[in-house]
């Protein structure tokens, strides 16, 4: 007969087993599993219309999908002192895909933002922007007492940033860079910047958002449209008109997988940037929010992982840790947001669930290294423990 005491010391995690984030790591996994089940869904009629075979995006995606999984294996297991040594050199490979792209870009819907590699297409700004959040992380470790005391060591990354700023804007782009500039401003205030500093920087972004918007007529149309949706609806306001339809038939439990209405030729770009509001009406209110709360639980251990780093003494690993969580966050805010029409259209992922390569090979990579500062700090942390207990 079997004991109790042994039941439950099956079902207890070895110790070894606690060495990585497990809820971090069924988040993705969800979050992958929802995204490659609505990419197939939200995507068939165009890819009918476009190609005609309805499994084109999902054929895609899953060979995606394939490397991701393989660069996800890869990144657990490259040691943070790599990345940290690292990081200047890849922030020179990130300003040189930014330059390429200018050069030997693909066009697609009026902005130059992808590398052509064969049959796919490489989004440089996805590169580009993990490699200067490795860069930002590892200058707060070297400069961490300027940026705290003068405005000299504020001002470097700032000057960083603006040159990929420009760059990225130059495809055009600025998604991304509203992205990276909130995460920047988020780990200098984390970092100790002064408040004045912070503050002013803001503003300052905040002044320079208004700015490429109201001089850049399809940039103003944007706004306009999402002020306003219902006095054009066919024209300027069309895709935000279709999203909120496709919300409001959602209800509380949707209309049923793969049953969509505004995916049907209805509403433009189903499958990558207005993906939600597809989950919306096939899955309903609490589809949701359900898949916002795993979001919300990744980016969770995520800035936990960064805040235990930091306790422990790994700075680097730590700022690092809560840069990809500042991120995960931000740009799902901003792509739900843009689809429910909080926010002005942009076009951002939605982590790990929109179709696009680039974003799901660039996340998955940084859930990778989020497992290993978690592995590091709680190996450090151990041996610590273990070296203690010996004396």
């Amino acid at each position: 007969m079997i004991a109790f005491a042994d039941i439950k010391e099956a079902f207890t995690p070895k110790p070894s087993a606690q060495l990585y984030d497990v809820p971090l790591l069924y988040c993705m996994l969800m979050l992958i599993g929802v995204g490659f089940v609505m990419v197939t869904s939200a995507s068939m009629p165009t890819a009918d219309r476009l190609f005609g075979n309805i499994y084109h995006f999902t054929i895609r995606h899953g060979i995606f999908l394939g490397l991701s999984f393989c660069l996800f294996c890869i990144s657990t297991q490259v040691p943070m002192s790599w990345w940290k040594k690292a990081n200047p050199y890849l922030l020179l490979i990130g300003l040189v895909l930014l330059l390429v792209v200018l050069i030997v870009g693909r066009e697609v819907n009026g902005s130059t933002r992808w590398i052509p590699i064969g049959p796919f297409n490489i989004q440089a700004s996805e590169l580009a922007k993990l490699f200067f959040f490795s860069y930002i992380a590892g200058y707060l470790v070297r400069k961490r007492s300027e940026v705290q005391e003068n405005i000299k060591g504020f001002a470097k990354p700032i000057a960083v940033f603006a040159v990929y700023a420009a760059l990225i804007l130059m495809q055009p782009d600025l998604g991304t860079v509203v992205v990276m500039f909130v995460t920047t401003v988020g780990l200098l205030f984390l970092a100790g910047a002064k408040l004045w500093q912070f503050f002013a920087l803001i503003l300052t972004g905040i002044a320079l958002v208004v700015g490429l918007i109201v001089f850049e007529p399809y940039r103003m149309a944007r706004v306009v449209g999402f002020l306003e949706p219902w006095d054009d609806p066919f024209g300027k306001g069309y895709q935000l008109v279709q999203s909120l339809m496709a919300y409001s038939q959602g209800d509380w439990f949707g209309q049923g997988l793969g049953n969509s209405v505004q995916k049907l030729q209805y509403l433009p770009e189903a499958h990558t940037d207005f993906i939600f509001a597809v989950i919306a009406e096939e899955l309903g209110f609490m589809g949701v929010l359900s898949i916002l709360m795993v979001l919300g639980t990744l980016v969770f251990r995520a800035l936990l992982i960064g805040q235990n780093a930091l306790k422990n003494g790994k700075e680097y690993e730590g700022y690092l840790a809560l840069a990809i969580g500042i991120w995960f966050a931000f740009q799902t805010m901003v792509n739900v947001g843009a689809s429910a029409g909080i926010l002005p259209t942009k076009g951002l992922t939605l982590p790990f669930i929109s179709y696009g390569g680039s974003s799901l090979l660039m996340m998955t990579i940084a859930t990778g290294i989020l497992l290993r500062v978690d592995f590091e700090t709680k190996m450090a942390t151990k041996q610590a423990t273990s070296g203690g207990a010996k004396r």
